[in-house]
């Protein structure tokens, strides 16, 4: 089974390569208040058709370099003009 990820494309600069941020909603084990907390994973964009804002689902893929991992199989939104 491979992970698949919902996040938004936070950085569009490189070739190939977005950085998207997956955010997630804990709960403090002693206090109970939920907080969120975010990761950054590199994501590879072979066609660069997303751009930063867009919201991407991305799916987890054999090692393609140092730190990428992922792969981007769609659009969910665009950003709001």
């Amino acid at each position: 089974m491979r992970r698949i990820l919902q996040g938004v494309v936070a950085r569009d600069a490189a070739d190939k390569t977005r950085v998207v941020v997956v955010s997630r909603t804990k709960i403090h084990p002693k206090y109970k208040k939920r907080y969120t907390v975010s990761k950054r994973y590199l994501a590879h964009d072979e066609r660069n058709e997303y751009h930063t804002g867009d919201v991407v689902r991305c799916i987890e893929t054999r090692p393609l370099s140092r730190r990428k991992r992922f792969a981007i199989i769609g659009k969910v939104e665009s950003p709001k003009t």
